[in-house]
């Protein structure tokens, strides 16, 4: 789970780095909405006492009203779990999606600490209107280091437009996510996996947030 974790760190920190004031509209471009998505956080962020003193309760909040709407989780777990997801029962899939959001939450709230003096420059999208399934291209400047390559897979949904998956330095997250799961699934099944990520995330409720880092 150490790349997995550091990729959405990467990813998380310049999500939030680039720049929603509202609710997207669905007819907004995907581009548009991935360079506006981080305002409010980043506003919420620096103006809420609580969250800059480390309170897991409202940073994680934070996450889930403002992060979470523009990322389909379902979509990243079903994809992430291969061909194993058809062979799951509904109320595995709903359970295994259950814990991945989770998941999902508690490392994008780790990676919140993270935000410092990254800039995120974005590449010309060529897509048209008829596209349902996108890729939005980045990089993040640090003030030392090289760029990092950042990139956004986003899917057309009849809400908006989705993010779900992440290409981080050449690395696409869900690929990572995929051999994982195999990995767990091999050992002990759906329920193993299961197991597996609820496990992970009652240690992570235990810890203070830093340690999600």
């Amino acid at each position: 789970m150490k790349l997995i974790k550091q990729l959405l760190a990467i990813a998380t920190v310049a999500f939030m780095a680039a720049g929603v004031a509202a609710p997207a509209a669905a007819q907004e471009k995907p581009d548009v909405l991935v360079k506006r998505i981080s305002q409010e956080v980043i506003e919420t962020a620096k103006n809420d006492k609580a969250i800059q003193s480390g309170d897991t309760r409202k940073v994680m909040d934070l996450v889930e009203s403002k992060i979470l709407p523009y990322v389909d989780s379902d979509k990243m777990t079903s994809i992430a779990a291969g061909r194993f997801w058809r062979q799951a029962t509904p109320e595995q899939q709903k359970q295994l999606t259950a814990e991945f959001r989770t998941l999902l939450i508690y490392t994008y709230a780790g990676a919140l600490s993270q935000i410092k003096d990254q800039t995120v420059e974005f590449k010309p999208m060529r897509a048209s209107d008829s596209d349902t399934d996108v890729v939005v291209r980045s990089q993040v400047n640090q003030a030392r280091g090289e760029p990092i390559q950042l990139d956004y897979r986003l899917t057309k949904e009849a809400s908006g437009w989705k993010i779900y998956d992440l290409n981080v330095l050449g690395a696409w997250l869900i690929e990572t996510y995929k051999s994982n799961f195999a990995s767990e699934i091999s050992k002990g099944g759906i329920d193993g996996l299961i197991k597996k990520l609820h496990d992970r995330n009652a240690q992570l409720a235990s810890k203070p947030l830093k340690a999600v880092k």
